[in-house]
């Protein structure tokens, strides 16, 4: 067991996990995978090349390999697990080149599988809520487990995010990453007909992260709704508040929700409200204000209807943050009608991450592109059902630069 996960630290994540002591040991992380920041250091010397590896990164309770791959362009690296097709460093420099992880995560399998709050995962079946998780196909009801109060969130109880990956690397002289594949089952968490999904992320020479879904279904029409939960903190992760990064978010309405933030149905202007990103705007500027969607969602955790048009290639801007101290910035484009805007609200400093800091209230953001929460059950909501002989098909793209 590595030196930096205690003993007590493996048998908190067991008993979350529903494990003995006996078991705990059997959940490991290899002392390869603890090895990351230094192997991280070994890549990107000359930005434009493009390198990948794979290392072993744990094993779960079933004795399944959990791989870690890491992929550079000699400025900006990535690192994702087969655990969930998770991120779990970026790694980027600011204004001066000094590079930092930009992105929430752990050094370890067991607390991805007992802690994590979807921490760079691959989220499907369905991305977001589900109300009271039922939903109808055809006259049909199905039911999903509930994790979210009353509701189902990002897929279940065991979504996608807790989910070994098959992987393969992809390279060519443009661009080098993974391509992920999951078969989900008919009936797993409750969805019907049996999802083949293919996530592909890849990195180029311009610091693009591009994400490709695809998914078909077998048998019976389902729901899909995929997206990537990547948390960011701009100044470095575990660096403190993102109340001082600036959101440029191209929004011209938003989901309202109820307390269970579940959408009401509504499509409601941001005019007038701390809601309006349009102009480039501090997250914390109005984020204490007595507004009440604010204080249903203690903070941001809203579904952002996208406006503008979309490019050649059917993607349109969606959003850019900016760190002002350090001069980082992502900018996100994507073909989804949607995207969660969510401020780090439930951080709430009971487990650390990578740099053992603790993750405090608001010390991160996350923007999942996606169809609107709660769709199959919102009759003007555009549809999340896929049928045999269909393909979903999405594409989101991450930039990171500095200014």
């Amino acid at each position: 067991m590595p030196d930096h996960l205690p003993r007590r630290s493996v048998l908190r994540t067991a008993g979350a996990l529903g494990l003995g002591a006996a078991a705990a040991g059997a959940l490991s992380t290899t002392a390869d995978a603890t090895a990351a920041p230094d192997r991280l250091a070994t890549m990107g010397a000359h930005h434009g090349k493009l390198e990948i590896r794979k290392d072993p990164f744990g094993t779960t309770p079933d004795g399944k390999k959990v791989d870690v791959y890491t992929f550079s362009n000699g400025r900006v690296t990535i690192s994702m697990l087969t655990w969930g097709a998770t991120i779990q460093r970026v790694e980027t420099p600011d204004r001066r080149g000094r590079v930092k992880n930009i992105s929430l995560g752990f050094d370890n399998l067991p607390d991805y599988a007992a802690l994590s709050p979807y921490f760079g995962a691959t989220i499907g079946r369905y991305g977001n809520r589900i109300a009271k998780g039922k939903f109808s196909i055809d006259g049909t009801s199905y039911q999903i487990p509930i994790n979210n109060g009353e509701n189902a969130l990002h897929g279940g109880t065991t979504g996608f995010d807790k989910r070994v990956w098959s992987a393969k690397t992809v390279q060519s002289s443009k661009a080098v990453g993974v391509a992920f594949s999951y078969v989900s089952p008919d009936g797993e968490m409750g969805f019907p007909g049996e999802l083949t999904t293919t996530v592909t992320y890849t990195l180029d020479k311009s610091d693009n992260l591009r994400i490709d879904y695809h998914a078909t279904v077998k048998g019976k029409p389902t729901i899909v709704n995929l997206t990537n939960h990547v948390y960011f903190n701009l100044a470095g992760e575990g660096s403190g508040s993102i109340d001082g990064h600036v959101l440029e978010l191209n929004a011209p309405k938003y989901t309202p929700v109820d307390e269970g933030l579940i959408p009401t149905g509504e499509l409601a202007p941001v005019a007038g409200t701390p809601f309006d990103f349009n102009k480039p705007t501090t997250i914390g500027a109005r984020l204490r204000d007595d507004h009440p969607q604010l204080v249903v969602g203690r903070g941001y955790d809203h579904n952002f209807v996208l406006g503008g048009k979309a490019d050649s290639n059917g993607q349109r801007f969606a959003a850019r943050f900016w760190e002002p101290e350090s001069g980082r910035t992502v900018t996100v484009h994507t073909d989804q009608p949607g995207a969660q805007f969510y401020s780090g609200n439930f951080l709430d400093g009971t487990f650390r991450g990578i740099g053992n800091k603790a993750y405090r209230q608001g010390d991160a953001f996350a923007f999942e592109t996606q169809h609107y929460p709660d769709s199959p059950n919102q009759p003007n909501f555009p549809s999340t059902v896929l049928r045999p002989g269909q393909t979903y098909s999405s594409t989101t793209t991450y930039n990171f630069g500095t200014k």
